[in-house]
């Protein structure tokens, strides 16, 4: 492979002109068609093979008219002190705010509160608002209309409150991005001590993010995909494509230092560091696509859309890049870096040095602190975010504090029955039956008399909980309600957004062992083959397994138990986002790797061209030490952006992997890796024959090219200046 590469960015080094022309011309025509393709994105989550899901297909096709997996808003109304909502005038207002949501857009219907919705003492009542399309759908003039009539209700002295989902806008980037590239500009700058070269990474990562963001705008024109899908796909792109082109560029000055024309500086760095940057590249790919296994269309989405980001990544660090390589001519060879060509008396060296000296007691102090960091995570809690995880000053939270308090818990979380009727002979009959045998379950407040569908062969019935959505005894109640037999000639299926949020978390919980048996199998194999070794993967693996407790432990610490959230603007303290782990653990499995990758690779390769064991320990982890702290701090700066996202999903998946990119790149990598590596010793890389005679040989360390003398310096790359032309 390292031949492979070393001739491709030999090539787009001498064939600059043109390999810039194309990229451009392929990132114009994926603007254009991005510009005049692109669609509407969907903002709802879809389980297929869940009861929830098959329940909400039955309405759509039978019972259109009840809105299901449509915006839902509940307007809430509570009286001032002393008086009842059923006071004539408060009675008036109520009515003038039911008629001002009903003339609002897209609104399929509206329930009048004085009449069913309103609790035992008069004080509090609540209109339920259902739209004919998804919250994606609806438009900011919709939200104005939703909010502004609710002022009919406040002019007169009314409290009045909306929760549920029509207020949710889509998700957009936000400053945040902004701030993460600032803090990854200034560490190039400071780690390669040059504009120019410290330009190379953020250009070609904003290039490589552009025509990502392009490509998936164009496929939305075609596929509905969910509108988190760009989020992922713009925060793994942007770190992913700096940190990429930051070891290619670091390992193109190392090699100028060492005497060789740019040219052929530009063709080993694409070899060596490019070689590294493809299996890194792949290994993030795998554990990305891997999501489908999970059968959740929105997390595949997320993962292929981010994958493709990777990808698009790789090839312009493999190609791109070498090419402004040789337009920058000298410039990039400038600054501190490149002047250390073995990294003799640096940080890195004297930091693998002190760790190699006690490997065993390194081993032991590391494992037990991530061990620390990881006990929360024995108290996770999952669930999907709702009004209760709003902020306290928040329409929504207190919308669903009100009901709370009016009403009970269980009426912030209705349970949505859906009586199939079609083969009994008394629809009505039957779904009166179901009504009544849901009654006299334990947990069961009230249960709605049964609405039927024109056709007359299905019903719906609104089932309120005695606990609150996130509660273990309405998780049962969903179970309980399911599990009675059908009656009558009439089944009985559970959906809305509460029994939505348990399959949910059903489902991720039982696909995640699945989920970490391929990525883990598949990068075993991939590692195996990079690093022809058996162990270097399995440590590799364990050392991952680490780092993602201790992000789990610092993801409940803060999110959970309200630890430091002041800190990182969490304003309401709940259970952790349910999709949050898989994610986190595609994610983090992928750039976990990319750091064993760049730092294990360095070390074989010295240990490939003679070098003893300790000493090719110290001496890759030098050569690599600095460039992945300065990946590492890039990644942590990048995710840490998305902390300032307002949904609560967005900041913790930033804040996750900024903490699991913080304990595996500096503790992990760079201080059990070494430790581990010493006292393997030469058993590092041991491989079986027989798997050694199966294996090819990729060539990862560049061997075939060491032998290679550097040719003269090409006369048209003498300067800068004569480089640029």
């Amino acid at each position: 492979m390292a031949t492979y590469l070393y001739r491709l960015g030999k090539l787009s080094f001498r064939r600059r002109k043109l390999v810039l022309v194309l990229w451009l011309a392929l990132i114009a025509a994926l603007g254009v068609g991005a510009a005049t393709l692109s669609g509407p994105t969907a903002g709802s989550f879809e389980i297929p093979g869940t009861q929830a899901q098959e329940a909400q297909d039955l309405l759509a096709q039978r019972f259109p008219q009840a809105g299901a997996g449509g915006a839902q808003a509940r307007v809430v109304f509570a009286a001032p002190a002393g008086q009842k909502l059923t006071d004539p005038g408060n009675a008036a207002a109520v009515e003038r705010t039911v008629t001002a949501l009903k003339a609002g857009g897209r609104v399929a219907s509206v329930s009048d509160p004085l009449r069913g919705t309103v609790n035992q003492a008069g004080t509090v009542a609540y209109a339920q608002v259902t739209y004919t399309v998804q919250p994606i759908g609806l438009t900011d003039a919709d939200r104005t209309a939703l909010v502004d009539a609710t002022r009919a209700g406040r002019d007169a002295g009314l409290t009045v409150e909306i929760g549920g989902d029509a207020l949710q806008a889509p998700a957009e980037q936000g400053i945040g991005e902004v701030i993460g590239l600032l803090i990854a500009a200034l560490v190039l700058l400071v780690t390669l001590g040059s504009l120019v070269a410290a330009g190379l990474p953020l250009l070609t990562a904003l290039l490589g993010v552009g025509a990502a963001m392009a490509g998936i705008q164009i496929v939305t024109g075609f596929v509905d995909l969910s509108s988190t899908t760009p989020t992922l796909a713009l925060m793994l792109g942007i770190a992913v494509a700096i940190d990429y082109a930051l070891f290619i560029v670091s390992r193109f000055r190392h090699e100028v230092a060492l005497g060789r024309s740019p040219a052929e500086a530009a063709g080993r760095a694409v070899g060596t560091a490019g070689s590294a940057v493809t299996f890194a590249g792949l290994t993030v790919v795998i554990a990305l696509a891997a999501l489908a296994v999970v059968n959740i269309p929105v997390l595949t989405q997320m993962g292929l859309a981010a994958s493709g980001a990777v990808i698009v990544a790789v090839l312009i660090a493999l190609t791109l890049l070498p090419a402004l390589l040789g337009f920058a001519g000298d410039r990039v060879a400038k600054g501190r870096v490149a002047a250390r060509r073995h990294g003799n008396g640096t940080m890195g060296r004297r930091w693998a040095a002190l760790v190699t000296r006690r490997p065993v007691l390194t081993l032991v102090a590391a494992v037990l602190g991530l061990g620390i960091v990881a006990m929360p995570v024995l108290d996770m809690r999952l669930g999907l975010p709702g009004d209760n995880m709003a902020g306290p000053a928040t329409t929504q939270r207190k919308a669903y504090d009100l009901l709370t308090e009016g009403f009970g818990p269980g009426f912030n979380g209705p349970l949505l029955v859906v009586v199939d009727a079609a083969a009994s002979p008394d629809p009505q009959a039957a779904a009166t039956a179901a009504a009544a045998r849901i009654a006299q379950l334990p947990g069961v407040v009230t249960v709605s008399p049964p609405a039927l569908n024109p056709a007359g062969d299905t019903a719906i019935l609104q089932v309120i909980p005695a606990t609150a959505p996130d509660a273990a005894q309405t998780t049962d109640l969903v179970h309980a309600i399911r599990a009675l037999p059908p009656s009558g000639g009439a089944a009985l299926a559970v959906t809305g957004t509460t029994a939505v949020n348990i399959d949910i978390s059903a489902k991720m919980g039982s696909a995640l062992g699945p989920y970490l048996a391929v990525i883990v199998v598949l990068a075993f194999l991939l590692l195996t083959l990079l690093f022809r070794s058996v162990l270097v993967p399995l440590k590799a693996i364990a050392g991952f397994l680490l780092s993602v407790a201790a992000t789990f432990g610092a993801v409940v610490a803060v999110f959970q138990w309200g630890w430091l959230a002041d800190l990182v603007g969490v304003e309401q303290t709940g259970p952790i986002v349910s999709l949050l782990p898989v994610i986190l653990i595609g994610i983090v499995f992928g750039l976990a790797m990319d750091y064993e990758v760049f730092l294990v690779s360095r070390m074989r390769e010295e240990h490939v061209h003679g070098a003893a064991p300790k000493d090719a320990v110290v001496n890759g982890f030098s050569h690599g030490a600095r460039v992945v702290t300065a990946a590492a701090i890039i990644m942590i700066s990048v995710f840490s952006g998305f902390i300032l996202s307002p949904e609560a999903m967005i900041k913790s998946i930033g804040f996750a992997l900024a903490a699991a990119i913080l304990f595996d790149a500096f503790v992990v990598r760079m201080t059990l890796v070494p430790a581990v590596m010493t006292l393997l010793g030469r058993r590092a890389w041991a491989l079986p024959r027989w798997l050694d005679r199966l294996l090819p040989d990729v060539d990862v360390e560049g061997t075939r090219l060491r032998g290679e003398e550097p040719p003269a310096v090409e006369p048209e790359l003498v300067s800068a200046g004569t480089a640029a032309r």
